[in-house]
């Protein structure tokens, strides 16, 4: 009696255990920058619900946009360190700690989002950076190509730029100053006022921003600059830890997630570029095409940031020169 009773309670707290696992599932985290009305965030938040679908609810990610969980600068240190199980950040906010990856946001000469995050993503596989290595990456992207805008002067010839105080950060500063112009180094967020109230003459940025960031506003011309065009790249990535708790089925699952969304961030910023110049020409703004003479005066005048790059990485060992060559093959 005492063996039946026994065994039926083993079997009892067998099945117990066998039903709480099927009902079991992993909760994490995502940190992004991005406000909800941004369409990289509304991507952001797809990919979570993609991944609990796929999983059959077995993976939860629940979604915090707009810096609330962690702002912008702080993302990629607070995946590693657990703040957030996953996050999405621009890699250039850590100036220098992707040697590799910076080579994406040079002026390349971008001509879309899809051909910039095609890129970003080719450089990873192709040259696996140890940069990474603290974070399970997921896939990366960057925006559509940087282009010129000024508030009252057109800038046709290279001779144009001269003297001009032109809003841009990082990689955009330098081809502001490669290009004869004076950067002025302040946020994004600053940049309506910069130009409204003509402490700038002009700034570097993507076309979206002319609608999403309202620039279109405060802003007369474009300048069809593509020949030193450049991209910002951003990463997605998962605490190696977390990562490494899920199965490799789950894993499998998220990676071909990860693939599919390689394709749909470009082509998201492909069509809010498509939204920032129909509000650009609806504003009044006009379009100034550059003729081929003038754009390889431009290409030609950028050069040396391309050598100040392979100088700087190869200090830490990388072959600048392959990754800058492999980048414009793949273009």
């Amino acid at each position: 009696m005492k063996k039946t009773m026994f065994l039926s309670f083993l079997i009892f707290c067998l099945s117990a255990v066998f039903t709480l696992s099927a009902f079991a599932k992993t909760e994490l985290t995502y940190a992004d920058f991005f406000p909800p009305t941004h369409k990289q965030s509304q991507l952001a938040a797809s990919w979570c619900a993609e991944v609990e679908k796929r999983t059959n609810g077995e993976v939860v990610i629940k979604y915090f946009p707009a810096g609330s969980l962690a702002k912008g600068p702080q993302i990629y240190d607070g995946v590693i360190s657990g703040i957030a199980d996953i996050g999405l950040t621009v890699l250039s906010y850590t100036a220098g700690r992707f040697p590799v990856a910076t080579a994406i946001d040079l002026p390349m000469g971008y001509k879309n989002g899809t051909q910039a995050t095609r890129v970003a993503n080719a450089v990873l596989n192709k040259f696996q950076p140890k940069e990474f290595d603290d974070t399970q990456i997921m896939y990366l992207h960057a925006h559509g190509p940087g282009l010129l805008h000024t508030v009252s002067k057109k800038v046709v010839t290279l001779d144009d730029m001269k003297g001009l105080k032109i809003r841009g950060t990082g990689t955009s500063g330098s081809i502001i100053s490669a290009l004869g112009g004076s950067p002025v180094g302040k946020p994004m967020n600053e940049t309506y006022e910069l130009l409204q109230k003509g402490v700038v003459d002009g700034a570097l940025y993507p076309v979206e921003s002319n609608k999403g960031w309202k620039l279109g506003e405060v802003t007369k011309y474009m300048m069809e600059n593509y020949s030193t065009a450049y991209s910002l790249a951003f990463g997605v990535m998962m605490n190696k830890s977390k990562w490494k708790a899920l199965s490799p089925e789950i894993q499998n699952i998220i990676n071909t997630i990860n693939a599919e969304w390689v394709v749909k961030t470009g082509q998201g910023w492909d069509d809010i570029d498509k939204e920032g110049l129909d509000f650009f020409k609806e504003k009044g703004g006009e379009i100034v095409p550059q003729s081929p003479e003038e754009s390889e005066k431009w290409q030609k005048a950028i050069a040396p940031i391309f050598d100040e790059y392979i100088k700087s990485v190869s200090a830490k060992g990388i072959d600048g020169k392959a990754v800058v060559d492999f980048i414009k093959a793949n273009l």
